[in-house]
């Protein structure tokens, strides 16, 4: 017998069906060529070659010349069939060894590993030469009963509901308590600017310096140092800080844990340090019964909240929705198909129901009418209309006559078919689109790659520029104080001057941290 050698050919360029047949039929032609299998999608092609006659480099050559970029592939353990079973009736080790031995004896099967304690069967093979069902009577005739694990095909892990939800809930809590803040931040700020509006009387600090004037009612102190503004924006704080918060907490304790900081410790980050030096602020001014209300960052959390789980939530729709697309493609895949064996002069000898993961190529597949195709394959008998719409998008049903090629998952419609099995499992075209998606949802952009990685640096960055900020206004505090009282609002000589630059210089590194948190980074 003359050997033949088989090599996996990388083809780009192909654009439909007639570019694979274009292929198939030019190099069937060629010397040394036994057979040929292009899968679209894949943009592979599978070559059974006579080594003698013809090398893969000249197989590449061949297809270059139809007008398509070719390269062979190196590691050929793609084509190689992967199947994981559940085997029932082992009691010991020794059922373990003799199943393995007998599969390692039977032609095709590479690799073969058997636990007892989970009662799996992990087997490769080589579909040329041996088949899933194949396999499973091997195992049968040893006396053990076995089927294939089940596949999860609801594709569960696409879905993105629960992020969606989770999202959700936090930018509504966050949005509802952040427009009362937002509200009362406005008020001051309009009537901070019209202070003769809101009252002749100039209130005239002990200084004899005119106070910034601010709308009474917000700044009445409802205790000494506690005015009814600071009092209301801590009330609406709190609950955007625990149940906004809640998932940036988790994530950013999830990423600390493993010494990382992402955008969640940022955030996470500057609300709180923003709440708690606000919060001990007010308690600072309360204890010393302050007459003027000190500055406070409570509108900053909730507003940073709503932005960023704003975000959040949108990109999970967005996720949602492609994998949506996904999960109904991967639902229109036939779960069962019916094998049938022929006689002489295509008789049907008999036939049977089996699981669309255990056909094997080259097997004569039944379909009936309205039924979907299991596989791809070519038709050997019967002339049928096919919507293929699924794949190609094309309403109007195609013909299918023998020697033509059908598309798994497209439906059959009126005529009965027996198709050759040509892609299985894995290798049909709508597993490999979907494999596609999966990949390209999975797969980063460099530019988002490079993104993530200055993010990485990003955070300890800004943490550090915000303690560098404090540190310098403390010193320039206590170097020449008069900067500081310049632009410290509410100075009065109440305050010791050490604790009013503390506090101008905390205002300035919360700021840092505040504005660096939306940053588009992030968001994007």
């Amino acid at each position: 017998t003359k050997t033949i050698s088989k090599c996996y050919v990388q083809v780009t360029g192909m654009t439909c069906a007639s570019c694979v047949a274009n292929i198939e039929r030019n190099l069937r032609r060629e010397d040394g060529i036994h057979s040929i299998l292009v899968a679209l999608m894949a943009g592979k092609a599978e070559v059974r070659y006579n080594p003698a006659v013809i090398h893969p480099s000249a197989i590449a050559e061949l297809i270059r010349e139809l007008g398509f970029g070719a390269t062979v592939m190196e590691n050929c353990g793609e084509g190689d069939g992967i199947l994981e079973l559940v085997v029932r009736g082992m009691t010991c080790a020794s059922c373990v060894h003799k199943i393995e031995s007998t599969l390692m004896k039977t032609n095709g099967v590479l690799y073969c590993s058997v636990a007892l304690a989970t009662n799996k069967a992990h087997i490769k093979y080589d579909p040329e030469a041996v088949g899933p069902r194949d396999v499973i009577q091997v195992i049968k005739d040893l006396g053990f009963t076995t089927s294939l694990v089940k596949k999860d095909r609801s594709a569960s892990h696409l879905d993105h509901k629960q992020e969606i939800r989770q999202w959700k809930r936090s930018f509504v809590v966050s949005f509802v308590f952040c427009i009362p803040v937002m509200g009362l931040m406005i008020y001051m700020m309009v009537m901070n600017n019209h202070p003769s509006d809101a009252h002749p009387h100039h209130n005239v600090s002990s200084e004899g310096r005119e106070a910034p004037h601010s709308s009474m009612l917000l700044d009445y102190q409802l205790l000494p140092g506690l005015s009814v503004m600071n009092f209301l924006s801590f009330l609406l704080c709190v609950p955007v800080q625990v149940f906004g918060g809640w998932h940036f907490y988790i994530q950013a304790y999830r990423a600390l844990k493993h010494s990382t900081a992402n955008m969640d410790v940022l955030v996470v980050l500057a609300t709180s340090i923003a709440f708690l030096y606000s919060f001990i602020i007010l308690l600072v001014a309360m204890a010393e019964r302050a007459k003027v209300n000190p500055v406070t960052f409570f509108d900053t959390p909730p507003m940073l909240f709503v932005f960023i789980s704003l975000g959040r939530w949108l990109e999970h729709v967005a996720k949602g929705k492609t994998s949506e697309a996904l999960a109904r493609l991967i639902s229109l895949q036939a779960t069962e198909a019916t094998i049938v064996t022929l006689g002489p002069d295509n008789v049907l000898l008999s036939e049977e129901q089996v699981d669309v993961e255990l056909v094997q190529r080259g097997d004569i597949v039944k379909v009936v009418p309205g039924g979907k195709f299991p596989v791809d394959g070519r038709v050997i008998e019967g002339h049928s209309m096919v919507d293929e719409s699924l794949i190609t998008g094309e309403a109007m049903p195609v013909t299918k006559k023998p020697g033509n090629t059908v598309i798994a998952g497209s439906i059959n419609q009126n005529g009965s078919l027996l198709i050759s099995a040509t892609h299985v499992g894995a290798d049909t075209t709508l597993s490999q689109i979907v494999k596609l998606v999966e990949e390209a949802q999975t797969s980063k952009a460099p530019i988002q790659q490079f993104a993530d990685k200055l993010s990485g640096y990003f955070v300890p960055f800004i943490v550090a520029v915000s303690v560098v900020t404090l540190l310098a206004w403390i010193i320039i505090g206590f170097v020449d104080f008069e900067i500081v009282e310049k632009y410290f609002l509410g100075y009065s000589e109440s305050i010791s001057p050490a604790e009013v630059i503390i506090r101008f210089a905390f205002q300035a590194s919360i700021t840092v941290l505040c504005i660096a948190c939306p940053c588009s980074l992030g968001l994007a």
